[in-house]
């Protein structure tokens, strides 16, 4: 009884906090960014005379390169370090942000926007930041500090976005990007932070099913491991569902009569309840299966899209709506990495979560691309919202059944 509490606080003393603050700023910077492109849809597509199509291709690709490079992202983390892979991505992310802001071209859109910005959120984000949090944590504390980081990374959207909002009003569409590209500079020395060990922190990193075996290994027991496979699978629709209304919120609000500057305010909303349910999510991960909350969680998400999408549209209702789906934003990825963790271990865990993470990240490049493909083609979202809400149910009838058994992967050698 009296060993529990001390090993709670240990955990979020000192470097793990340091590398919880640093993650959460990290992500914030990232995280809040990306979520501001659907603020730049109409105004490309008027000011510069891009089609919506062009434009949501270009903010599908970043998610499509951020899914292709995950994987190379994180095991370039665990082997050495994430301080090198943080500032290379900060540093791509920001020449992504400047090429769209100075060249007024459909190419240098998709080269900044689709190409450069998906390299530097795969090294700034969830699979390298989060792992590092998740390697210093304790067992028993992962699930917490992860949700802890994300939900600190959520302030990043409630700020960005208004922040973006602004800047575009008053001085235009280039100066905001170039205003975002300066702050995803400034959160690159943060990930020297996330390289930090402590001894207590670090044991955990010696045991588990994973310690001994190496990479090779590790991911052909997860390839043939049912549980994973269904995360993969189950992860698409967390993709699919984010980057549609991320990207098309704001549009299609306009397109509902519903007042200007509405859907900033709805994606703001979003990161601002998703900083309590990325919390809540970590907490209940560590309570209960976490594949058991993840269907739950997906279970919600679905039916409050069908809800928001088939009844009247208010300023109410779409405060309600994003209120809901920020409980449900980002509670995900945590609770997903933690699984992972739990099953496999921590010593490949930027690579393994990297590759589930290219499931989402396929999802969102579809969700994003097919929402403009779409309206321009039937000058109407209804098919994707209908799609959006049924994604839920899927990875819900996925999540559930996953067997979250821990089973040591055994070398080549030795099979």
């Amino acid at each position: 009884m009296s060993t529990a509490k001390p090993a709670y606080a240990t955990s979020l003393k000192n470097p793990t906090l340091y590398v919880i603050v640093a993650a959460a700023l990290i992500l914030s910077a990232a995280m809040g960014i990306r979520q501001t492109f659907g603020l730049f849809i109409g105004p490309f597509s008027f000011d510069r005379g891009l089609p919506v199509t062009l434009i949501a291709f270009a903010i599908a690709l970043h998610n499509l390169v951020w899914g292709f490079a995950q994987p190379f992202a994180g095991a370039a983390a665990d082997r050495y370090g994430a301080a090198p892979v943080v500032a290379f991505g900060a540093t791509t992310f920001a020449a992504g942000l400047a090429l769209a802001a100075a060249v007024p071209s459909s190419l240098a859109l998709i080269v900044g926007l689709g190409l450069l910005v998906g390299i530097g959120v795969s090294c700034t984000t969830f699979g390298v930041v989060l792992t590092a949090v998740g390697r210093i944590a304790t067992p028993a504390q992962r699930s917490m500090a992860m949700g802890i980081a994300s939900a600190g990374g959520s302030l990043g959207q409630v700020l960005m976005v208004p922040f973006a909002q602004m800047v575009r009003e008053s001085s235009g569409v280039s100066a905001s990007l170039f205003a975002l590209a300066f702050l995803m500079l400034i959160a690159a020395p943060f990930g020297i932070v996330l390289d930090r060990r402590h001894k207590d922190a670090a044991a955990p990193l010696a045991q588990g099913p994973t310690a001994v075996v190496s990479l090779r290994a590790t991911l052909a027991h997860a390839i043939r491991h049912r549980g994973y496979r269904l995360l993969t699978l189950g992860f698409f629709t967390c993709g699919f569902q984010l980057a549609f209304i991320a990207t098309h919120l704001p549009g299609y609000l306009a397109l509902c009569h519903m007042p200007m500057g509405l859907g900033a305010t709805a994606l703001a909303l979003i990161g601002l309840f998703n900083m309590a349910g990325s919390w809540a999510c970590g907490w209940l991960g560590g309570r209960f299966r976490q594949q058991h909350v993840l269907g739950w969680l997906y279970l919600i998400r679905g039916a409050t899209i069908a809800a928001f999408f088939l009844l009247p549209k208010s300023t109410l209702s779409v405060v309600l709506f994003a209120a809901v789906m920020g409980l449900t934003w980002l509670g995900t990825v945590p609770l997903t990495s933690g699984l992972i963790a739990k099953v496999f271990g921590t010593r490949h865990l930027g690579t393994l979560f990297g590759v589930v993470f290219l499931s989402h990240q396929l999802g969102s490049f579809l969700g994003a691309w097919l929402g403009g493909y779409a309206f321009d083609v039937t000058g109407s979202y209804t098919l994707i919202w209908g799609a959006t809400a049924l994604a839920g149910l899927f990875a819900a009838l996925l999540h559930f059944p996953i067997d979250d058994s821990v089973g040591a992967p055994a070398e080549p050698a030795h099979a």
